[in-house]
């Protein structure tokens, strides 16, 4: 944050410097303008936030969750903090219940689920969260599914993988394998957390 401080204060000296030259500088001072509104943009995001692992499945353990300990690795590779790990049935109420809860819990920035987001008559974790959201960020499954394609193909279309914002909490619902938990959370999730975390939760 002191980085950003520091950056801040540059482009205002910069903005004065620009007025005591005259008009041959007002080009750069819009540039400058320009990135302050970006900088402000960033100011809110949050270097590390609590997250809350949540696996979908009616047959895994939480001993044998690779998908889960993986996510959960990432995450505290990446200097964040896993608040919570838990595991649900591939049950409407129960996966409602589990989701709803750390929602309100006051150390849950962001919630990741894995699992039951495909089509089979059990997946129904995208139908519980889209239900909890107050707002749908669809451009996450609309990126997942691009960057999915690359590796499996058409086969992507059979993907419901979701996110959106619910009372102030991201929440993202990545498919239930490892290799699609790994491209979501690396390619999308962890580079947008921290500023989607800010923004949801800024005044």
């Amino acid at each position: 944050m002191s980085g950003d401080h520091h950056h801040d204060q540059t482009h205002e000296h910069d903005d004065h410097h620009g007025h005591e030259h005259g008009h041959d500088d007002h080009h750069h001072h819009d540039d400058h303008h320009h990135h302050d509104d970006h900088d402000d943009h960033h100011h809110h995001d949050a270097e590390s936030v609590g997250v809350a692992v949540v696996t979908v499945s009616s047959s895994r353990t939480l001993d044998s969750d690779p998908s889960g300990d993986y996510i959960a690795g990432a995450f505290e590779g990446a200097d964040h903090e896993v608040v919570a790990r838990e595991l649900v049935p591939d049950d409407f109420e129960a996966i409602r219940g589990a989701v709803d809860d750390l929602i309100a819990r006051s150390d849950v920035d962001a919630v990741v689920t894995t699992g039951g987001t495909g089509v089979t008559p059990d997946d129904v974790t995208p139908e519980v969260v889209s239900d909890l959201l107050g707002t749908e960020l669809p451009g996450f499954g609309e990126l997942f599914r691009t960057l999915s394609y690359e590796e499996v193909g058409t086969r992507t279309v059979g993907s419901r993988a979701t996110a959106g914002i619910a009372d102030g909490v991201p929440v993202f619902c990545l498919p239930g394998s490892e290799n699609a938990a790994r491209l979501g959370v690396e390619a999308i999730i962890l580079p947008e957390v921290g500023h989607l975390v800010g923004l949801a939760t800024r005044d």
